[in-house]
């Protein structure tokens, strides 16, 4: 092509795009919120922290990007704005990672620890876990000092935890562990952001440092005690572990049994208190107030009553914000319904894209570093999957079959198949199984969630004071019955969840960002953009092999795959790091299972000599020929030459390593701390 016609073809493509977006006008603030998300995004994918220099030079980016807007016209002004934009999601990040920074602990750490209670859980292992600041530890100055720290208590038997508590024990500390795997969930960044410097258990009684004080923070602590502990009086047994859930977000009494039911039938999402319990609330207060005051014609007549319930339902939610402690999760679903309420004050619709897309922006301004969770990914991608499906729907007039007993049974379908769809594959990715049978179990669950459980909740909590709650938390236990007989029946069927091999990290991103542009899409060009990028993480999904060899960060455990599936080292110990390569690997066996397995591998693999203790070092140095490996959780300081050694000071500075095929199908290997990059909250190299 002559250089005059590639540039005028160029220039035909800028005209192009730019009357594209000229024709966004009342539409871009979708494309808004993907862009600062975006430029999120970009922040946690840079393999090195931008120092200050760098931090300047974008902000003045930003601010000349901002001028080009305001200057320019119509799609090219856009594009200036969503490049500032962009830029300013990235600065938005890092000063989030810089707000939160605290001491780290450098080393494992055994001492009294002493400090108050802000949070209080249970580990994988059910032991009830404390969440402390205001930490205090011996001999260490307030400098090095974490700001929190969690322990999981082994000994239950002194001091029963409230929050607001200041107390103290014994404890065994360490630093926030890496990737079990490269690629793997990162620990160490979760913690950066939840302020977390160390993190262990304690085998010693819990005891009471000083007598509490007062304070707001404790009165909304002892509110939130005194809310679940009347629950679980008057609704005994598991009932009234799971009110409390749904009340305050205390998951500290539920058993394995219940948690697992839950989990396999899909309705783990009922104890999260997100966008759906938030949502049931506020709509359940909205639509009291309004029928109630439909019921005075001189007020419905003459007064905007719609408004008045929106102004009324907004402090419920503030209140139920509080009370359910305050977590991300419940900030972000009160964001939701604080922008859906401000839409109906503002006569805006309450229910489309531009309301998801200023909720979005509004978590994402508060906490950048949520969009790499699950919670914020599966309550967008359901919440915008549903508005943009039913608002397709109310635009054709065949939205008429979706009205009367009939509708509400077809609605209440199509949304959980549309939500369901949605949030599939971000769960799978996550938490690698699907459940087979969530649309059933949600079918059945759900609106006994919302008819009865969620508004009897609150009437039985309001009453309370007057002693009248009796019979709507009597009824509400026998819905949260009814959605328990559900897990259990739904989880014990044939094939209820299905394993997921967990692909490779990159699949997540390119999901994510597909999913955005056909959320935001108004043509068939952006959405053809969308089906390319859903269509590329498809490919990445099913192309990507398991690694063939796994060790763990501290050298204590190796898996190799074999045709039988992966074996490991051990049969016991080190149970947290064989319990996540078995579920990546989609293996639903145990870790004694796995290690019995036999050692046939893939000849091309290096021979590798694990040495579990110092009495299997010499053997395995002995036995070592020049291209095998070593691994040891004990320094190895004479291994023969050509011998790869991966001991405890190696894999301090590489984290956990895995060896895959490459597209050549040669071996590679790849180090957690590789992938993760040099960032804050990952340690220096010999640190």
């Amino acid at each position: 092509m002559h250089p005059a016609d590639a540039l005028v073809a160029q220039g035909g493509l800028w005209l192009r795009l730019t009357a594209e977006l000229q024709g966004l006008r009342g539409h871009r603030l979708p494309w808004v919120a993907l862009t600062f998300g975006f430029g999120i995004g970009v922040y946690f994918a840079l393999p090195l922290e931008p120092d200050r220099s760098a931090a300047w030079t974008m902000g003045m980016a930003c601010g000349a990007c901002a001028v080009l807007a305001w200057m320019g016209r119509g799609g090219a002004g856009f594009i200036a704005l969503l490049a500032g934009i962009l830029i300013a999601g990235v600065l938005a990040a890092q000063l989030r990672t810089n707000l939160v920074a605290g001491p780290v602990l450098g080393w494992r750490y055994y001492g009294a620890v002493e400090g108050r209670i802000v949070e209080i859980d249970r580990s994988a292992s059910g032991a009830v876990r404390l969440t402390l600041d205001r930490v205090r530890l011996d001999r260490m100055g307030p400098a090095e000092t974490p700001r929190r720290v969690r322990v999981s208590l082994q000994d239950e038997t002194g001091v029963t935890p409230k929050p607001g508590l200041r107390v103290m024990t014994t404890a065994h500390l360490s630093p926030p562990a890496g990737p079990t795997e490269p690629g793997g969930f990162d620990f160490q960044r979760h913690a950066w952001f939840l302020k977390l410097g160390a993190i262990g258990y304690g085998r010693m009684p819990l005891l009471l440092a000083e007598a509490p004080r007062g304070g707001s923070a404790l009165w909304i602590a002892r509110l939130r005690t005194h809310v679940g502990e009347s629950l679980r009086d008057r609704l005994p047994g598991q009932v009234g572990e799971v009110a409390a859930a749904i009340t305050t977000g205390d998951r500290s009494g539920l058993s394995a049994e219940v948690t697992e039911a839950l989990r396999a039938s899909n309705l783990a999402h009922l104890l999260a208190i997100s966008g759906l319990h938030m949502g049931l609330l506020v709509g359940f207060v909205f639509w009291a107030v309004r029928g109630g005051l439909a019921l005075v014609p001189p007020l419905a007549l003459n007064y905007p009553t719609r408004e008045w319930a929106a102004a009324i339902a907004l402090p419920f939610a503030l209140f139920y914000l509080f009370l359910s402690g305050g977590t991300v999760a419940t900030q972000r679903a009160f964001v939701m319904a604080a922008v859906m309420l401000g839409a109906i004050l503002l006569g805006a619709r309450a229910l489309s894209i531009r309301s998801v897309a200023i909720a979005a922006i509004a978590v994402l301004l508060w906490r950048p570093e949520s969009l790499t969770g699950p919670g914020f990914q599966m309550s967008f991608a359901a919440t915008g999957a549903l508005v943009v499906v039913f608002n397709a729907i109310s635009r054709r007039q065949s939205g008429s079959w979706l009205r009367g007993w009939k509708g509400a049974v077809l609605s209440l379908l199509l949304s959980s198949i549309v939500a369901g769809a949605a949030t599939g594959p971000f769960a799978a990715l996550h938490f690698n199984r699907v459940g087979q049978f969530g649309v059933l179990a949600n079918m059945l669950a759900v609106p006994m969630m919302g008819m009865a459980v969620m508004p009897l909740l609150l009437v039985g909590l309001l009453l309370m004071p007057l002693g009248l709650e009796t019979l709507p938390l009597m009824v509400a236990g026998w819905g949260i019955e009814w959605i328990l007989e559900v897990a259990r029946r739904v989880a014990e069927l044939p094939g209820a969840v299905r394993p997921i091999p967990a692909p490779d990290w990159r699949v997540l991103p390119v999901l994510g960002l597909g999913m955005a542009v056909l959320g935001a899409a108004r043509g068939w060009g952006a959405r053809g953009v969308a089906i390319t990028l859903l269509g590329v993480s498809v490919i990445l999904w099913t192309r990507a092999p398991r690694p063939e060899i796994l060790i763990s960060d501290d050298a204590r455990l190796v898996g190799v795959m074999s045709p039988a599936g992966r074996w490991l080292s051990r049969d016991a110990g080190v149970g947290f790091v064989a319990e996540s390569w078995l579920e990546n690997d989609g293996d639903p066996v145990s870790q004694a299972e796995a290690a019995a397995r036999p050692t046939i591998f893939d000849p091309t693999l290096p021979e590798i000599h694990v040495a579990r203790g110092k009495r299997d070092l010499p053997a395995a140095i002995a036995a070592c020929q020049r291209g095998d490996w070593i691994v040891s959780a004990n320094p190895v300081t004479d291994a023969p030459v050509g011998c790869t050694v991966f001991d405890q000071e190696t894999m301090r500075d590489t984290g956990a390593v895995a060896v895959s095929p490459d597209a050549s199908g040669a071996m590679t290997v790849t180090t957690a701390k590789e992938v993760q990059g040099m960032r804050p909250w990952v340690p220096l190299p010999g640190g």
